[in-house]
């Protein structure tokens, strides 16, 4: 992942509620969620759901599929693991990580 990429996805990242979409759509897993639980899990009114999946697509960060009528979104966890790859990156001064940092550094949904 390359600065620009990384600047893109924790921007945004850096707003609540899609903050908050992001993690939604972690915990559905591979599954994803369909745009209508999504906005009624966060409260988060249709209009303004569009404008913040658009966010997260464009950074990279959420997939998009259609199973009939219905739009679901699910994150990629791909992105996911090369932002906290990349957050991660020396974190040990160069030396080999912990077992247990590098354990928890990666998501394997």
């Amino acid at each position: 992942m390359n600065s620009p990429a990384v600047i893109e996805a924790l921007g945004a990242l850096a707003q609540e509620h899609r903050l908050g979409l992001f993690r939604l759509l972690v915990q559905a897993g591979k599954e994803g969620l369909p745009a209508g639980a999504i906005a009624e899990a966060l409260d988060i009114p249709n209009s303004s759901l569009s404008f913040h999946l658009a966010q997260l697509s464009r950074a990279g960060l959420i997939q998009q599929r259609r199973e009939g009528r219905s739009l679901i979104y699910t994150a990629d966890y791909a992105a996911m693991n090369a932002l906290v790859g990349y957050l991660m990156e020396n974190c040990c001064g160069g030396a080999a990580c912990a077992p247990e940092i590098a354990a928890t550094a990666m998501c394997r949904s």
